[in-house]
């Protein structure tokens, strides 16, 4: 194969990673019909097929899969050797690619940020915030945040903040028309509010615990999102009780706009962590984005 069609297969491989032309299309900085025209010259030039087009998905064939096995390692390894290449610059640059969720993105990576970046203006960061348990990977991210006992094997953990506690909370005017839970079976008589898991299609069922008895709750109600920010915005709407970060309510709680039930039946979960591959080679933007978001206690984080 000539040397100049190495961007298609650098185009393959991101189509067949991200599933989804248009989301490969934006990442590579081309249109949709192009990069779909260059894939289709590629699958030409091998007289193979390589990825299967539906209305909804894009999958990589049996073809298209070993192509990606083979192919990505290598391309990966020189992109892993042109970031290497930053540490040579005055100062560290790069772009950085972290998956993460929208309360630990509020409360730890935007102040994190805020202090670090000011300094460091060549130090790009992308921050995907989604409910699912990423492959960071597989999808090219340098690292993922997740609550602590959600962190894989063969991944490095960094805890970046302190354990908390989630509040069940509703607005006066929902109480004012519904009796409180007094204990987590209570709740099936409630309009819970939903959090839809994009992993497996569910919903995110509520964990309780008091003493030695931990049970989980489905949320039953007529509201069901994929972020909490949403939730927070109808429980303050009364429309339902919602799950969330004590720390997401506090200022509500203390003014009044929310109410918060159930505290005896809320033990504090292990905080984010910061995690990635083992066999991961730092640069030198990787090395100072890990020492702002270590965690070191009395250090104040805020959302912004």
């Amino acid at each position: 194969m000539a040397r100049e069609n190495i961007n298609d297969l650098v185009a393959f491989l991101t189509v067949a990673r991200e599933r989804n032309f248009t989301r490969a299309a934006a990442q590579l900085g081309v249109s949709q019909p192009s990069l779909s025209a260059t894939i289709s010259n590629l699958e030409a030039r091998l007289g193979l097929r390589l990825l299967t087009r539906t209305t909804r998905s894009v999958s990589p064939t049996e073809a298209g899969e070993r192509l990606v096995q083979t192919l990505g390692p290598h391309l990966d390894g020189i992109e892993a050797g042109l970031s290497a290449l930053t540490a040579l610059r005055d100062k560290p640059a790069g772009t950085l690619r972290i998956s993460s969720v929208e309360h630990a993105s509020a409360t730890i990576l935007a102040p994190a940020l805020a202090r670090l970046l000011p300094d460091y203006p060549d130090i790009r960061v992308e921050i995907a915030n989604e409910y699912r348990l990423t492959d960071i990977v597989a999808e090219r991210f340098d690292a993922g945040v997740r609550l602590g006992e959600q962190v894989g094997q063969g991944m490095i953990g960094l805890r970046i903040g302190p354990d908390f506690q989630h509040a069940v909370v509703g607005s006066p005017a929902y109480f004012a028309a519904h009796s409180p839970p007094q204990t987590p079976h209570d709740l099936t008589e409630h309009a819970c509010i939903g959090l839809r898991l994009p992993t497996s299609g569910g919903l995110y069922t509520w964990p309780f615990a008091k003493r030695d008895h931990d049970l989980k709750v489905r949320p039953n109600g007529e509201l069901v999102f994929n972020t909490i920010t949403l939730a927070l915005d109808m429980a303050l709407a009364g429309l339902g009780l919602a799950l969330l970060p004590h720390d997401m309510v506090a200022n509500h709680l203390t003014t009044g706009r929310l109410v918060r039930v159930l505290a005896d039946w809320c033990p504090k979960v292990s905080g984010y962590h910061l995690y990635y591959p083992s066999r991961r080679q730092p640069t030198p933007a990787f090395t100072l984005l890990v020492d702002a978001l270590r965690y070191r206690p009395g250090r104040a984080s805020r959302p912004f």
